[in-house]
């Protein structure tokens, strides 16, 4: 048993190591899901658990299928072009004004659409607005990296981790707003002042003044109400406690067909330059979380909670700081999942609940593996030509996380 759970441990965290480091530059879906198959090989999880493991994160495939399609089909009427040019022809001319739109229009993606569109749908804009501006494009790329994780707890649909800890079932809008309002600001406000201050070399000066910005095409204005309506569907999924992941792919998928019907082209172009490895990795992230949990990991979570509640404000603050940290080692959606499944077994005070939502929400900004949003945002800056080492996201994201995480927890604990 000893034996099983050691060679379990080990093999799960050479594979998360490989998503990590990706050794001869191999994606890191191969990685997660090589991890998978050796545990199966070597009986170390049944078929049957591993199969009910890819099974929970049906709801999270359905959900990332819909904004992938959408973003792609964004992406090739012109959408992100013309967000670029408006985007530049507003800053004036200045770098710091064009930070501070960037920043801005992330918090409103997030908040509205998620973590995740903000990473696939706001990512290639803002590389086309760095581009067209003249200006250094990594200082704005890494706004869109930090801002999709800083504001995932403004509303219950801005992360689909939040979907995963809750256990799919969400707390009414008004108690949601009660609780998470001031941490949001507190982690919104933070993030930006410190990055705003790394990065203040680099945004300083003058960028190009204005752009030609060509007019809308019918594709790209049906893509923008696509995105228009796929928001709006996603907060009345929310008030009714109904899951994202479908309306979101049935909204992408209909973007996609009436775009594709209006200009007579084809979606299987759209379908095939979407990113599909995503979805195996975040199936093999699952994979390995169950095979931990066949070791007892989520017993002894659970003991931990328990443990800490005996002082809710000070167990608060180190099992959300835990967490924060936790996430990047395995992913804050499979994190989610062991600390949801924790949660189910400790019954903590709310305070605490909360405390774990924020850490597995505004922790991931630490690495580039923290969560999914982080890694769509790197598989979208290489689609641009641009890379972002893990030790490089690494200097930035220390240096923003942790001030925000503290922040946002201390912000909680005085609502009490």
């Amino acid at each position: 048993m000893i034996l099983a759970t050691g060679a379990t441990w080990g093999i799960c965290a050479a594979s998360t190591a490989g998503v990590v480091l990706r050794p001869f530059r191999w994606p890191e879906a191969i990685w997660a899901v090589l991890g998978a198959l050796v545990l199966l090989v070597f009986g170390l999880l049944p078929i049957d658990a591993a199969v009910g493991a890819v099974g929970k994160g049906l709801d999270v495939y359905l959900f990332l299928v819909g904004m992938m399609l959408l973003s792609e089909t964004c992406r090739q009427q012109g959408l992100f072009d013309w967000v670029a040019a408006t985007a530049v022809n507003q800053a004036q001319g200045s770098r710091p004004r064009l930070f501070l739109l960037v920043y801005a229009t992330g918090v409103v993606t997030t908040t509205f659409l998620s973590n995740d569109a903000t990473a696939v749908v706001l990512t290639p804009a803002v590389y086309a607005a760095a581009r067209k501006a003249k200006a250094e494009p990594l200082p704005l790329l890494f706004a869109c990296a930090l801002i999709a994780n800083a504001a995932s707890f403004v509303l219950p649909i801005s992360n689909p981790a939040n979907l995963v800890l809750y256990g799919g079932k969400m707390p009414p809008l008004g108690q949601w707003f009660g609780a998470f309002a001031l941490p949001s600001v507190a982690a919104i406000v933070v993030t930006f002042l410190v990055l705003r201050w790394v990065e203040r070399s680099r945004i300083a000066g003058d960028c190009a003044a204005s752009v030609e910005r060509e007019p809308l095409s019918t594709g790209g204005k049906t893509a923008l109400a696509g995105i228009i309506a796929t928001a709006s569907i996603l907060l009345l999924a929310s008030a009714f406690d109904v899951q994202l992941g479908l309306p979101t792919c049935i909204a992408g998928i209909a973007t996609m067909a009436v775009v594709s019907a209006l200009t007579r082209s084809s979606p299987i172009a759209v379908a095939k330059d979407v990113s599909w490895s995503v979805l195996p990795l975040v199936a093999g992230l699952f994979v390995l979380v169950e095979a931990l949990d066949h070791t007892g990991v989520i017993r002894h979570v659970a003991q931990a909670l328990h443990a800490l509640a005996s002082d809710p404000a000070s167990g608060s603050a180190i099992a959300g700081t835990v967490l924060a940290v936790g996430s990047n080692l395995i992913n804050n959606l499979p994190a989610g999942l062991i600390a949801s499944s924790a949660l189910a077994q400790a019954h903590p005070p709310r305070m605490m609940v909360d405390a774990l939502l924020i850490g597995v929400d505004l922790g991931p900004n630490l690495s580039i593996t923290g969560s999914l949003a982080t890694i769509l945002w790197l598989q979208a800056i290489r689609r641009e030509g641009e890379d972002v080492g893990f030790w490089q996201f690494l200097r930035v994201g220390a240096v923003t996380m942790l001030p925000a995480l503290a922040a946002a927890l201390a912000a909680r604990l005085i609502l009490g």
